[in-house]
């Protein structure tokens, strides 16, 4: 599993047991701190890594959870990007703090990037309904 920069390091900075919260009780953790194995570490089954850990590997499939940092807009039609989701503990992307222009490339090139390491398949979950419907309709799964 893989994830935008939306969900704060909590374990890291001794704020809780996990970092990721989503619904129907599922919790996760970001990946070991200096894990140069995460990849094939079967104690990191269950925890999740950034572009960073994932850039540059293929894995044959990959879940990617998008976060509060990209939804959809139905009204609109349209993909909207919210820098002001990234996490306050992000201190490597610099999307908090550029303009909105370079922040929606950002935020949209990582998600783009973790969406592409799967080779036989990804899995997909988003916190933004409408968005997670939008992408089942633009792949025709509705």
């Amino acid at each position: 599993m893989v994830a935008g920069y939306c969900y704060d390091w909590d374990v890291k900075n001794h704020r809780g047991e996990y970092d990721i919260y989503l619904e129907n009780g599922f919790k996760a953790r970001w990946n070991l701190e200096n894990d140069k194995i995460w990849v094939i570490n079967p104690s990191s089954f269950e925890e999740v890594g950034c572009i960073h850990t994932a850039q540059g590997l293929e894995f044959n499939y990959i879940g990617v959870l998008i976060g509060k940092d990209l939804r959809y807009d139905e009204v609109k039609n349209e993909i909207i990007t919210d820098k002001n989701q990234i996490s306050k503990d992000d201190k490597s992307s610099g999307i908090r703090s550029c303009g909105e222009v370079l922040a929606k490339q950002l935020i949209k090139n990582t998600y783009k990037t973790l969406l592409t390491r799967g080779q036989k398949g990804c899995f997909i979950y988003c916190e933004d309904k409408a968005l997670s419907n939008y992408i089942k309709k633009m792949l025709k799964l509705n």
